[in-house]
């Protein structure tokens, strides 16, 4: 069964060792050939860490990536990285550098992306255990290009009033990205997704409203072209969904209950599950879950943010109570993000991050057996 009853999100925290080799590559000091050699060094312990902690899928950790999001899009052909002063979103906290993209032709997948050699090496490793791949969602390719950056959008020729044909790029991107990874032996595919968060938080939809733009219309839209990509999946694949709020440093940048894309999301959109962010009073109650339909949920009830361990009987108490609106039979266990969505990490060591691991785990193990 995927999602599993206690499940991962996907990032994990650098060792000292990698993040040395990252910033020593960047000043020019070693060769790519060089940080390749720490990175899949690295990959393989956190593999083993990882199946030594009991968990059914490992992932890489995206220890490869600054961005758990900027660079599997950047290397989408027709896509561009443009360095900018700030986010459009603004963290309640430390700041991650900014950067923003843009369109200089017809979105494709390259059957040279970068992410297939990743996985393949993951895929090399990890014998008979599931693998896991979280790559962002193609949400976040349009939210990026287009909605956060609306007053400077200019789109090319082939998508100037044709936003339409936009979306049928990104969604045939997602399809051929999706087979490809498939034929490489991938079965377990995450989409992670801030856009939702962003839908969520009151004043966020207010400032997309003062600039004309409709974040439910949007978010239709959004949930047609996951739809169409998981219509065209292999049966056997799984494709889940992971809802975020913001996870740098131990921050985040957006509020609010599901309640308000609930109708959309949770109703309209076709993904076998989705991984919940519940770890705080930011993220509302349970009784958005009502509009669920045989999707599994992965509550996040455990933070990823900060080292306090949860009381066990106070996580077991809240999946009870999620259990009145989605049957227990479809939820599951995690943290409600990974520790590290960019390479700096969140403020806590990788004792706690493990500590919180089998937390989840001897939690699920207890409610599910």
């Amino acid at each position: 069964m995927r999602p599993y009853r206690y499940d991962i999100v996907g990032s994990f925290l650098r060792p000292a060792r990698l993040q040395k080799a990252r910033s020593d590559y960047k000043a020019g000091f070693i060769t790519a050939s060089d940080l390749k050699q720490v990175e899949d060094a690295c990959i393989a312990e956190l593999v083993q860490k990882e199946k030594d902690n009991g968990l059914l899928a490992v992932t890489d950790g995206e220890f490869r990536r600054s961005f758990w999001h900027m660079d599997f899009l950047e290397a989408l052909e027709g896509v561009k990285h443009v360095e900018a002063d700030h986010w459009s979103v603004e963290f309640k906290g430390d700041k991650p550098h900014g950067a923003t993209l843009t369109f200089t032709n017809q979105v494709r997948f390259p059957k040279d992306h970068p992410f297939l050699d990743h996985y393949r090496y993951l895929k090399s490793i990890a014998g008979e255990t599931d693998t896991k791949l979280t790559i962002p969602s193609p949400s976040m390719l349009h939210l990026i290009a287009c909605v956060r950056s609306h007053s400077t959008y200019t789109p090319i020729d082939r998508y100037k009033d044709h936003e339409d044909v936009l979306f049928h790029d990104i969604a045939q991107t997602y399809i051929d990205a999706i087979h490809a990874f498939y034929n490489e032996g991938c079965r377990y595919i995450q989409l992670d997704d801030t856009s939702w968060g962003e839908f969520c938080d009151e004043n966020k939809r207010a400032q997309y409203l003062s600039q004309g733009i409709d974040v439910d219309q949007v978010g239709q839209a959004y949930v047609q072209v996951i739809n169409q990509i998981i219509d065209a999946k292999p049966a056997d694949l799984t494709i889940t969904m992971h809802i975020c709020r913001g996870n740098f440093r131990s921050t985040w940048f957006s509020s609010g209950g599901y309640e308000k894309v609930a109708p959309i999301l949770f109703t309209h959109c076709k993904v076998d599950g989705f991984f919940l962010e519940y770890d705080s009073d930011r993220a509302g109650d349970f009784t958005p879950l009502r509009y669920i339909k045989d999707q599994y949920v992965v509550l996040g009830l455990v933070t990823s943010k900060f080292a306090a361990l949860e009381k066990k009987e106070d996580i077991i108490k809240r999946i009870h109570e999620a259990s009145h609106y989605v049957p227990l039979k479809q939820l599951c266990l995690s943290t409600q993000c990974g520790f590290s969505s960019t390479e700096e990490g969140n403020k806590i060591t990788e004792a706690d991050q493990w500590k919180k691991i089998r937390l989840v785990k001897e939690i699920a193990q207890e409610v599910w057996g």
